[in-house]
């Protein structure tokens, strides 16, 4: 897919994963649309990164938020591109708590609705925009990638609520690759293992002594640029669809 008449819209996109996506993708040509609820990163991006950048606040559990968004992408250009990096976090959840209390069924539901819903939502509205495109040589008309986690395959104590939220992306992938066929429309989804963004309160030799230590190859944490890099590629290339590329140095967690 030529990415160079395309628009995309990054959920997620004042930071992390999603800032290095919008980083990746302005830089190979596209246009992009940060999506996302940080107003002061957002806007300072958008300032920096010029004419063919916009960002609007969104929330991604919102339709009307989210068709906001799209609309500002679409007079960019065609909305060939998707990319659900939207993060956050409220906490460790296990299912009885070492009080022996149960876990709370609000903070699971808060994990579900924000990484499981919300993905889905980006992506329902999302590909309804791209089917309105027209079909490049091979009947593409766009991508959706979504940002699962090593965790839905593998997760840790405290994960309970994360790994079932990111599961549900994993189990999302093929079938909904299968339900966008007719219209010319990819869903890839990506699992990072241990990456080194804003939300580590330390710096990056720490974080990488601390979380890179146990990662085989290369012996360190991920770096949101790497991430942004598969992005670009899955973009362009038509043949990937309907899987999921772990992206974590063959890091493979051990049950204690």
């Amino acid at each position: 897919m030529d990415i160079t008449t395309a628009s995309a819209l990054v959920t997620g996109g004042a930071g992390g994963l999603g800032e290095a996506t919008v980083r990746q993708l302005v830089a190979a040509g596209t246009a992009v649309v940060i999506a996302d609820l940080n107003d002061e990163k957002g806007k300072a991006l958008e300032a920096e990164l010029g004419d063919r950048v916009r960002y609007v606040a969104t929330d991604v559990l919102d339709e009307a938020s989210v068709n906001a968004a799209i609309a500002v992408a679409e007079e960019l250009a065609p909305l060939k591109i998707v990319v659900n990096a939207h993060g956050g976090g409220a906490g460790a959840s296990r299912v009885v708590g070492r009080d022996g209390e149960p876990a709370s069924f609000e903070q699971f539901q808060w994990y579900i609705n924000l990484f499981l819903n919300g993905t889905f939502n980006v992506l329902r509205l999302g590909a309804a925009a791209m089917a309105r495109n027209t079909a490049d040589e091979d009947g593409a008309r766009g991508v959706v990638i979504n940002t699962a986690s090593i965790a839905a395959f593998e997760g840790q104590i405290g994960q309970t609520a994360y790994s079932a939220a990111k599961g549900g992306v994993v189990g999302l992938t093929l079938p909904a690759a299968r339900d966008l066929t007719k219209q010319g429309i990819r869903v890839m989804a990506i699992a990072p293992g241990t990456f080194f963004t804003p939300a580590f309160k330390m710096e990056r030799e720490e974080a990488d002594q601390k979380w890179g230590s146990a990662v085989p190859f290369p012996n360190r944490m991920g770096s949101p640029s790497e991430y942004a890099a598969l992005v670009q590629h899955i973009a362009e290339n038509n043949y990937l669809n309907g899987e999921v590329i772990r992206i974590d140095g063959a890091l493979r967690f051990q049950p204690k």
